[in-house]
């Protein structure tokens, strides 16, 4: 393009979505290239952007037609309501939830591992990216697999409230500061109290398997 494309910014307010804007600002795209979409309770609020401010507009499909790009930093529900649609319209969209991950017909991309697909013919407009723990797995595997190959990968991960988004991270707070103050944390976001606390991930187990949910993620995933 020949200008800076314009990218909406979708679920802006939350915790993924303001990560986004600041690596936007980081990179020096134009504010007045930048779209963020949040729920109809947001609209009117300023976000930070850089140095300076931008405004949250309600989530809407005419909202999105009105951009190049789109990055959906919301819930997988939201991705499937609004990310087709946008794209029939010719927007390109790149989701972080976990709505089209396994989608046969969407590139699932990590692009230091397979980037390489965002330039195949037909370009995609759709994109999904895998979740954090298998995006961090694979960008250190991927550089020994290709010299060497793989045969099993054992793997831990011990995730923080980060990963369940801003409510998470504030319950995590308020929990903190009732122990310390010695109440009794009082888990709503989560099954469990997470301060000084560690637990199974909260996604249903599988009876046949064993494996927790973000595990089945993690190997069907990589698979991808």
């Amino acid at each position: 393009m020949s200008s800076p494309p314009t990218i909406a910014i979708v679920g802006a307010t939350g915790a993924v979505g303001q990560e986004a804007l600041d690596l936007l600002a980081r990179r020096g795209h134009p504010s007045a290239r930048v779209r963020p979409l949040a729920s109809g309770r947001s609209a009117g609020n300023r976000l930070a952007f850089g140095s300076g401010t931008v405004e949250a507009r309600e989530l809407t499909p005419q909202a999105l037609l009105e951009c190049e790009a789109a990055l959906f930093c919301a819930s997988a529900g939201i991705a499937r309501e609004f990310a087709p649609a946008a794209v029939e319209a010719g927007v390109f969209v790149v989701d972080n939830s976990s709505a089209f991950r396994m989608a046969a017909e969407v590139p699932l991309v990590i692009p230091e591992v397979n980037g390489s697909l965002l330039s195949s013919s037909p370009a995609p407009r759709l994109v999904a990216n895998p979740n954090c723990s298998t995006i961090l797995l694979l960008t250190a595997l991927e550089p020994v697999r290709r010299a060497f190959g793989l045969r099993e990968v054992i793997v831990s991960t011990y995730q923080a409230a980060s990963g369940a988004g801003q409510p998470a991270m504030d319950e995590l707070r308020a929990q903190t500061r009732a122990v310390l103050a010695g109440e009794e944390p009082i888990p709503e976001v989560f099954t469990e109290p997470y301060a000084f606390n560690v637990f199974i991930h909260e996604t249903s187990i599988d009876p046949a398997t064993g494996m927790c949910g973000e595990e089945r993620k993690m190997v069907q995933e990589s698979r991808r």
